[in-house]
């Protein structure tokens, strides 16, 4: 009996371990992204944070590249607004088992090392070129066709900010524990 009891206590113990799910409820759809504390615990707290509080409701994914990536996470909608929940920048968190090996990783969009606010990226191709310059804190699990529909809208074009034509919003992100 001590035994069922040890195993359905460590069963408990590992199920409530389980990684923070942010599901991204946009004009588009449903994005699920599985967060990676053990990754970068600092940009998942940012995150959480900024998601629980409503940060990001209303939002609008400002910048949006083909065959790149999506951008959200500015309040200002241009891509020079956001902050972190310490009203600071905050540092670069790499993992030597995160890379930018597929599509779907979600990471901290930044202007150089350590300048980590409120705004992020979901690539939608392998981009090794960003491994050791954008802190990685998750990776998409389902919504993934939601991801490429945003990718797929018209923008102004690269050199006028890349930003879509029609407004693609976060409505609200929410978190699972």
């Amino acid at each position: 009996m001590k035994r069922i009891l040890f195993i359905l206590c460590c069963f408990t113990l590992f199920l409530n371990a389980a990684n923070p799910i942010a599901t991204f409820k946009t004009s588009k759809g449903d994005i699920e992204v599985e967060l990676r504390p053990d990754l970068a615990p600092k940009a998942v707290e940012n995150f959480v944070t900024h998601s629980k509080n409503g940060y990001y409701n209303g939002q609008i994914f400002h910048r949006v590249i083909k065959n790149f990536m999506i951008q959200g996470g500015d309040p200002t909608g241009t891509g020079a607004g956001g902050e972190s929940i310490w009203k600071e920048d905050f540092a670069d968190e790499f993992a030597k088992n995160a890379v930018f090996d597929k599509p779907g990783i979600l990471a901290m969009a930044n202007k150089g090392p350590n300048t980590n606010n409120s705004q992020f990226f979901i690539t939608t191709v392998p981009t090794y070129w960003l491994n050791g310059y954008h802190t990685i804190f998750g990776y998409v699990i389902n919504g993934f066709d939601v991801v490429k529909a945003i990718e797929n809208v018209r923008t102004n074009g690269k050199y006028n900010g890349d930003k879509p034509l029609e407004d693609v919003k976060i409505i609200s992100i929410s978190i699972k524990e």
